[in-house]
């Protein structure tokens, strides 16, 4: 039977429906491949927590403007006290100094970092320090000896990582009933993710499982990302509890569509070739389409083991004009954000080999086209 898809002409219908699920259930997790407007979602979603009698927020967030908080300070002149400042004017940061924050951000980061911190709470910046190992000469002797190095950078991936044990902490906090935090009815989480590695991936969404486990009863939940590993680990960790769970589709009209799933939703690619062939049968076809349906191949043909994106559409008519134009059509100065037409002589070639690959690897797409399974409100 095929699943329901709902239809809301702009973010604000789409959140209206998300804060409804929550009423009847805990946890609800949205995938949906980058590009589609998550982050935007969430924005939404804290700015319709405010609309209460008190126009207070009832949502604490993480997305990407969670980083934006922090920022460095790099010491330009003397290159030797960095620090990472913390914007202090912030709800976010409400419970910092009184609570003793550092003591529980620590068990987090101790499980992704080898790295330590402090907090000046009257400057409002963080300082980092590892140790290392050195080798030192003795009298002919070579010794090693541990040293702490202070005032470190550390680098783009640690920061995240560090700024994402912070949200665990203040996630901890509100769960237990800190007064600072009893504002908190909702916590949104958006693609927390984005640079870690597999293995990292899933302890990640493991640990945020356990901890938003926690929550059931106090604090209702959403999280959304585009890895598909991290989003069938959540899926796998809270099935036992009542939770929804949604393909979130952005359509070309800027309006969306929520797809209920089974705990996989359709991966990137497969998600990415239902927009594609919508694109053909609107009509609405663009310059980077091309993009698209060459990174398709190329992640086709690696799956098979493949040494060539081409051997995706072998044996088929036109073979060799169709690799040809791929390889012609597909670059990188054809901008998702950017759109430009197709003339209607490649938009046929484009048509020409969507089909041919579709035909000869038999995909099952997500139905997003199908006026009878749209629910329109």
């Amino acid at each position: 039977m095929a699943k329901k898809i709902y239809n809301y002409k702009n973010l604000k219908e789409l959140v209206i429906r998300l804060r409804d699920d929550l009423k009847t259930c805990d946890f609800i997790l949205l995938y949906a491949h980058n590009g589609t407007g998550k982050t935007r979602v969430s924005m939404e979603f804290k700015e319709q927590g405010k609309k209460n009698k008190l126009k207070q927020a009832d949502t604490l967030y993480f997305n990407a403007f969670t980083e934006d908080l922090f920022s460095w300070d790099n010491d330009i002149v003397n290159d030797r006290e960095r620090v990472l400042k913390i914007n202090s004017s912030s709800k976010f940061f409400s419970g910092f100094q009184e609570l003793e924050l550092e003591n529980r951000i620590r068990p987090f980061l101790n499980r992704y970092a080898d790295f330590d911190f402090s907090i000046d709470y009257d400057k409002w910046q963080i300082s980092f320090s590892r140790e290392v190992r050195v080798k030192t000469n003795v009298k002919g002797e070579v010794r090693e000896k541990t040293e702490t190095v202070n005032s470190i950078k550390v680098s783009r991936g640690e920061e995240n990582m560090f700024i994402w044990c912070v949200f665990l902490a203040i996630c901890q906090l509100a769960i237990d009933g800190a007064e600072a935090y009893n504002w908190v009815k909702y916590f949104y989480i958006d693609d927390p993710i984005s640079s870690l590695d597999d293995n990292n991936a899933i302890a990640v969404a493991s640990d945020l499982s356990q901890l938003l486990l926690q929550a059931e009863g106090k604090i209702k939940v959403v999280v959304s990302s585009h890895h598909i590993l991290f989003y069938n680990v959540v899926c796998n960790e809270i099935k036992k509890k009542p939770h929804e769970k949604y393909f979130l589709y952005k359509k070309a009209d800027q309006s969306y569509s929520l797809r209920k799933t089974t705990d996989t939703p359709y991966f990137h690619h497969v998600a990415l070739l239902s927009e594609l062939k919508e694109a053909t049968v609107s009509g609405n076809i663009k310059t980077f389409h091309f993009n698209i349906l060459r990174s398709i191949l190329e992640k086709t043909s690696s799956f098979f083991g493949f040494n060539d994106f081409g051997k995706c559409i072998y044996n088929v008519e036109d073979e060799v004009l169709f690799e040809r134009a791929l390889n012609l059509l597909s670059h990188g100065k054809h901008s998702i954000y950017e759109p430009v037409d197709m003339n209607d002589d490649n938009k046929e070639l484009f048509k020409r080999i969507l089909d041919a690959f579709l035909d000869k690897h038999q995909f099952e797409l997500p139905e997003l086209l199908k006026d009878s399974t749209i629910q329109k409100l």
